[in-house]
């Protein structure tokens, strides 16, 4: 009989596996490209089934109708909260919009000492934006999420887009398209403490066990004298940064859409996406361009027809 070899479970890419400190993730700002403003905080509603039409090339099923499973991530505008000026990868200087809103006052610590104007900063490198969700108007929470967003072109080009839009409303429109891809960053599920079957993924033993079937048969060899970090045991599971790549819009719109399970009504501007994203609902996510996407999901293209 052959020796059985079975390799360890569980992926060593993601460690430790403990909670998130965050709910927004950070973002390398500088790896991606787009239009001038490069990332968007959406909150997941939930999923649904569309009605689209396949409209991909040399696709087996080109203009036939067909039913694909949907997420629907709610979008409600964001406006500046302040701007960050970057000399050598820290930050130099911050300037705090000065025309917030009057909510805001009650819901985030402000600086009580007035800084300096955006036209004072001569000396730095790059420059980014805090933003700030407007979430008061989908209704879910009054407290706003705020993240730091980078922003695309050169220095004035950065300077003009920040001077025309200190005091607007940006809109989901404005950023993205229809049928672009985009790549979706946030926290999974959380499921608390959780063993190693499901943790991990490893096998049960044999049911005359005589320790247990739904833990590891060893915990590590006698040298070196400790149990180390690569043997599966039991711990936290859920509440992990992910990110989701490659997701297809496959439909944006405004507050159309009513009675979507453990969410409600979406009352603001909204897209469609295909396929499923990670967090429960009502979860905070950050909407970016795609980091690495590939040919053969950005040549397919779904025109969209209803929501089932």
């Amino acid at each position: 009989m052959s020796t059985t070899r079975q390799p360890r479970s569980g992926s060593l890419q993601f460690w430790p596996r403990k909670r998130a400190k965050k709910f927004l993730p950070s973002v390398n700002w500088d790896a991606f490209s787009g239009k001038n403003i490069k990332g968007f905080i959406a909150y997941k509603a939930g999923m649904k089934s569309a009605y689209v039409k396949d409209n991909t090339a040399n696709s087996m099923t080109k203009d036939k109708r067909m039913i694909i499973p949907v997420t629907i991530l709610e979008c409600p505008t964001m406006k500046i909260f302040s701007v960050r000026f970057y000399k050598n990868g820290i930050v130099a200087n911050e300037v705090l919009n000065e025309n917030l809103d009057k909510e805001l006052k009650s819901k985030l610590k402000l600086p009580k000492t007035k800084g300096k104007k955006i036209e004072d900063i001569k000396d730095y490198e790059d420059v980014r934006v805090i933003a700030y969700s407007q979430v008061k108007k989908s209704g879910l929470k009054k407290t706003p999420d705020l993240i730091e967003i980078g922003l695309n072109g050169s220095l004035e080009e950065k300077l003009k887009f920040i001077k025309e839009n200190l005091n607007k409303e940006i809109s989901i429109f404005d950023v993205f398209e229809k049928n672009q891809l985009v790549d979706v960053r946030g926290l999974t599920k959380g499921k608390g403490f959780s063993g190693p079957v499901k943790r991990f993924g490893i096998s049960l033993k044999g049911h005359k066990s005589e320790k247990g079937q739904r833990r590891p048969g060893s915990l590590g060899p006698w040298h070196p004298a400790r149990v180390t970090f690569r043997a599966p045991q039991a711990g936290q599971l859920g509440m992990f940064t992910r990110i989701i790549y490659n997701n297809k819009i496959i439909n944006m719109g405004k507050g159309e859409i009513k009675d979507i399970k453990n969410f409600g009504n979406i009352n603001s501007d909204y897209i469609v996406l295909r396929g499923s994203i990670q967090g429960s609902a009502k979860r905070q996510l950050i909407l970016t361009a795609p980091l690495r996407k590939t040919k053969k999901q950005e040549k397919k293209t779904f025109e969209f027809i209803e929501l089932r």
